[in-house]
């Protein structure tokens, strides 16, 4: 178990937390959730003894080992990754390594016979023995391959960095586990791996996600940070979402019948508190009028940004259309020979672990990359809008967000520029910031704005998902789902994934997997089931 006594974290003036006193037992799942700049990552942080509070306590039950999940990607780089994993659990890994210091000594003596032993005792305690099955088991669950279990870790790329740390924080069944945005790069099929886990998992996990799929599946509780304080809410995020919605309109109602209530009294006071034979009730209303007491109904800090794609023109019935399309990347066949047409009311979603696949396409359809074989051609009605998944480049500059964005807009004026960019949060003297010094967030927010006031009926979206918090991944959703032009798009977070797509698209091997379908549909089908029939051009479904 672990909880909090008086917790405080003050940051110059402002208090991030206010004595906040909460418990996390064992055999419970707590989504910890809360609007961009509550202190999700930091009361984590608090947990694991990363940051000390202003004041307060973090108490945890004696005896019990805290893991979480890793935020570095370089810290292990000198490391074999099998190595990285068994580190999850500090004192065994140790343990080995004293041990094989020891049987490594040529001088071997007896008290370091009498060492060993007492070692080998502690280390079989612990399972040791079965320490890198245990760490294989968990690396193939997340994707990573067994030869690439001995490799080091620098020789790995992001995504397969993160599988690792994530494997390492499961590691060695943790008494309490701490994970910051555990899903963010990881494919859907490690994403549904951990899902899995974690529901069978028996101790107790706090995690932080943005993905409402996963915190759907995973939690039997929810912690919501709000005004610096936490509230603990039993269910699921949707649960959460339906009874504090429920508990603000019951409050509101109450407010609104109390309200009545004084505007009759008010009335009564103001007609007879100057006549004599009625001064009596009068006065007694007035003391009942000054006992009613609205109550302080707070609004969220929870903002949501307004994101309505317009297209300026109607889409023609000729969108897409992609022949025998192929590309080397880095001397590995990433698109090889893919054919696919795109009809007019298509929202087709981009799945599965090939992420180079993707990009590579995402970027030739958008014209920043030049196939080595093939043609595409967007029919003569569409405008395209792209949403690149690394946004480094669009903010190397020193433009504030009002010049980033008129750049874009066949309108250059300010004020109906800075339109689109309040709908994004961005108020007042947002505006004037330099873009490169904006959070992962706000750009994000910026593109959205740059792709809305473009006024295209094609939308190319790679991860827009990355970096935004719950309520703008809602409102993005909403905006797309809504929206009635052709969208190709990328993304991890399964909610989204499912109520936005008519068409499910996975690249295997540099080849197409088609289907007219839902996600969770397509997660059913015999695809899914690992037979990952290849289709091509020639030879996909009837119904295409």
């Amino acid at each position: 178990m672990i909880s909090t006594s008086n917790v405080t974290l003050r940051i110059g003036k402002k208090a991030l937390f206010e004595d906040v006193n909460i418990k996390f037992t064992e055999g419970n799942c707590y989504g910890l959730i809360g609007a961009n700049g509550a202190g999700k990552s930091t009361f984590l942080k608090i947990l694991s003894g990363q940051l000390e509070p202003t004041k307060g306590d973090v108490i945890i039950t004696p005896g019990e080992r805290l893991s979480f999940l890793q935020q570095d990607h370089f810290k292990y780089d000198e490391y074999p990754v099998l190595d990285t994993v068994i580190m999850g659990n500090a004192r065994l890994y140790e343990i080995m390594k004293e041990k094989d210091a020891i049987y490594a000594k040529e001088d071997f003596t007896e008290e370091d016979g009498l060492k060993a032993s007492e070692l080998e005792g502690e280390f079989a305690t612990m399972n040791g023995w079965e320490a890198e099955s245990d760490a294989a088991t968990l690396l193939n669950g997340l994707g990573i391959e067994t030869d690439l279990h001995y490799a080091m870790m620098k020789d790995l790329n992001g995504s397969q960095k993160v599988k690792v740390l994530l494997a390492q924080a499961l590691f060695g069944n943790p008494d309490i586990l701490l994970l910051d945005e555990p899903t963010n790069h990881l494919d859907l099929d490690a994403i549904s791996w951990l899902e899995e886990f974690l529901i069978n998992f028996e101790n107790t996990v706090i995690v932080v996600s943005h993905d409402r799929y996963f915190l759907n599946k995973v939690c039997t509780h929810i912690a919501d940070i709000d005004y610096a304080k936490i509230q603990l809410y039993a269910g699921n995020y949707d649960f959460w979402y339906e009874s504090s919605q429920l508990l603000i309109r019951q409050m509101k109602e109450a407010n609104r019948k109390k309200e009545e209530k004084i505007k009759e009294l008010q009335e009564f006071i103001s007609r007879f508190s100057a006549n004599a034979s009625k001064s009596k009730q009068a006065t007694s209303r007035k003391r009942a009028l000054e006992k009613i007491q609205l109550d302080d109904i707070k609004p969220s800090s929870r903002k949501y940004p307004y994101i309505d794609f317009r297209p300026n023109r109607e889409i023609g019935n000729e969108v897409l259309s992609v022949e025998n399309l192929s590309k080397t990347i880095d001397g590995v066949k990433v698109l090889d020979n893919l054919s696919f047409i795109v009809g007019h009311e298509d929202k087709i979603a981009f799945v599965g672990g090939d992420e180079l696949a993707k990009t590579t396409l995402f970027k030739i359809l958008a014209g920043e990359l030049e196939p080595d074989e093939g043609t595409y051609k967007w029919g003569v009605t569409t405008s395209q809008a792209y949403f690149p998944k690394d946004n480094t480049k669009e903010f190397d500059c020193e433009d504030t967000i009002v010049d980033w964005l008129t750049q874009y807009s066949e309108i250059k004026d300010a004020t109906y520029v800075r339109g689109f960019l309040g709908r994004m949060l961005f108020a007042g003297e947002d505006g004037v910031k330099k873009v490169k010094v904006l959070s992962g967030g706000e750009k994000v927010r910026c593109l959205l704005s740059k792709m809305m006031i473009s006024g295209s009926n094609c939308l190319i979206l790679d991860e827009p998902t990355n970096h935004l918090d719950m309520e703008s991944i809602t409102a993005l959703n909403n905006g797309l789902i809504k929206f009635p032009g052709v969208v190709l798009f990328a993304s991890h977070d399964h909610q989204f994934v499912q109520t936005t797509a008519n068409r499910i698209m996975e690249i295997v091997n540099g080849h197409l997997i088609d289907k007219i379908t839902t996600y969770d549909e397509y997660l059913e089908s015999d695809e899914m089931a690992r037979k990952r029939t290849v289709y091509t051009m020639e030879d996909q479904p009837e119904d295409n």
